[in-house]
């Protein structure tokens, strides 16, 4: 098999290839390796490489598996390895080594999935871009000086790199979403409690982060579902089963939906014209497909995320060094982390309880009110970002905001920060002023890579259902792939 041809299956078809005898596992695997030598230079989107690891798991696999021989990377968060560094983007982490595979890394591997390596992220995926001090940002396959996004960012970068079919991504504000739409990719966040995050932790960012995968294909996300989808034992949150498998349900028509668009900005900021271009394009084809689509006001507040959603983001930094320090026997300094992520860990220090508890109970507010717009519409179509791709650094501080957040980090002013930040934070929503309302109410969500501007950048549009409806979105998007193919477009 040449790499053209490689390139030219998605995971399920690769695989059919293996249980058919027309090629090894293992030359799938040399052909995935030979690629990341070649263009992992470049993107930046491998932080540890497993090759060997890999060659050794191809010759003791399951005989048989969803996705048996199909080579794969994890993101370096979250999701443990055992005998392999769990960085999390972070300088602070050097050393911790994981002790168990998390239960999703045994049942890919009871798949058959090629585990080769582990991709980058931001510093505990805190940021929607792949910049991380501790390893460097990673690079779109599309126009290496423009951002893939985060924080899947280096598992995306490595799919649309032509690397991998598919790889895992989590999404704790958008994180599976956002890469999917800067990369060209398919990226679906399942409802909360679809795929366990056991057994290190039950929930993660109050219940807010989700696994799941980036891919080409529709049908490669629905088997992922089908495959790794259900509980642990002892699981805080679990999604009732579907009625029909996801690999059956996006073979049956939709059906006529209703479907309700917005283009605007829930800080009241300006939406760029490639973003605004690719929903109405998208309203329009799917009006073409014979749905009901209509404008409607966008059910979300400012307040959802520069109070409700940032408190818990907060609280949950100042927490997570605080575990970093108990698994490492000493306590996270302000040198070994990213200023921005020690600048939220202080703000976290000095949120009180009541605060935490009084933002967390508005996410029940908020999931009313979604609920409420869905017992009129099946979707809500958005753009699945503000801003189109851009060159790598934008989003980070600037001179002015990094002495800032020197000045009060070092002399612990978390108090005086706090009645700035929503200032500070409106930079970033500015950019993912939707993604991140499905993770505080636990509903699926999917970016569709329908769209690409004039300088070839890719730019998603979001569908958002009621909570535990993955199938509609699942009917919705292999209608949309067969109506407008995405699969044949191909970076680099």
């Amino acid at each position: 098999m040449t790499f053209t041809e490689y390139r030219q299956h998605d995971a399920l078809g690769l695989a059919t290839l293996v249980a058919q005898g027309q090629v090894s596992p293992q030359e799938l695997l040399a052909l995935a390796i030979a690629r990341a030598e070649e263009v992992n230079p470049a993107l930046n989107a491998i932080i540890l490489p497993l090759y060997e690891q890999a060659r050794k798991q191809a010759t003791n696999l399951p005989p048989t598996g969803a996705f048996r021989g199909v080579p794969f990377l994890l993101k370096d968060l979250g999701l443990e390895l055992r005998d392999t560094p769990l960085r999390s983007g972070s300088r602070a982490t050097e050393g911790l080594v994981s002790p168990e595979n998390s239960h999703l890394v045994q049942l890919f591997q009871q798949a058959g999935l090629l585990i080769m390596g582990k991709t980058n992220t931001p510093e505990f995926g805190l940021t929607p871009f792949t910049e991380p001090a501790a390893f460097g940002p990673s690079r779109n396959p599309w126009h290496t000086d423009y951002t893939t996004g985060g924080s899947s960012g280096g598992s995306a970068a490595a799919v649309a790199g032509g690397i991998v079919p598919m790889a895992t991504a989590s999404d704790g504000g958008g994180s599976i979403r956002i890469p999917a739409s800067c990369c060209g990719l398919f990226g679906l966040k399942p409802s909360r409690g679809r795929l366990s995050l056991g057994p290190g932790a039950g929930e993660s960012w109050s219940g807010a982060v989700v696994e799941g995968c980036n891919s080409r294909s529709v049908r490669d996300s629905a088997a992922f579902l089908d495959a790794f989808a259900g509980p642990m034992a002892g699981e805080l949150h679990y999604a009732p089963a579907p009625a029909a498998p996801y690999s059956a349900v996006i073979r049956e028509a939709p059906g006529q939906l209703r479907i309700g668009f917005s283009t605007q900005h829930t800080l009241g900021l300006k939406v760029e014209a490639d973003c605004v271009q690719a929903v109405e394009a998208a309203a329009k084809m799917l009006a073409d497909l014979g749905h009901i689509v209509e404008e409607v006001p966008l059910p979300y507040h400012r307040e959802d995320l520069t109070k409700t959603f940032l408190h818990m983001i907060m609280g949950e930094v100042n927490a997570e060094l605080k575990r970093q320090g108990v698994a490492r026997g000493s306590k996270v300094r302000r040198s070994e982390v990213e200023p921005s992520t020690y600048a939220l860990h202080l703000l976290g220090e000095v949120t009180s309880a009541g605060d935490f508890a009084y933002f967390r109970g508005q996410w029940n507010d908020l999931a009313r009110r979604q609920g409420h717009f869905h017992q009129s519409y099946d979707c809500l179509l958005t753009p699945t970002l503000a801003m189109a791709p851009f060159p790598t650094g934008t989003l980070q501080p600037t001179a002015a905001e990094r002495a800032l957040v020197a000045v009060i980090t070092h002399l612990r002013l978390g108090r005086l920060m706090k009645a700035n930040v929503e200032m500070l934070a409106e930079k970033i929503f500015g950019f993912i002023p939707y993604t991140a309302i499905a993770n505080m109410t636990g509903q699926p969500a999917m970016s569709v890579p329908l769209h690409w501007n004039a300088q070839g950048l890719p730019v998603g549009i979001m569908l958002t259902a009621a909570l535990y409806r993955e199938d509609i979105l699942f009917r919705l998007a292999a209608q949309l792939e067969q109506a407008h193919p995405w699969f044949g477009r191909t970076a680099l």
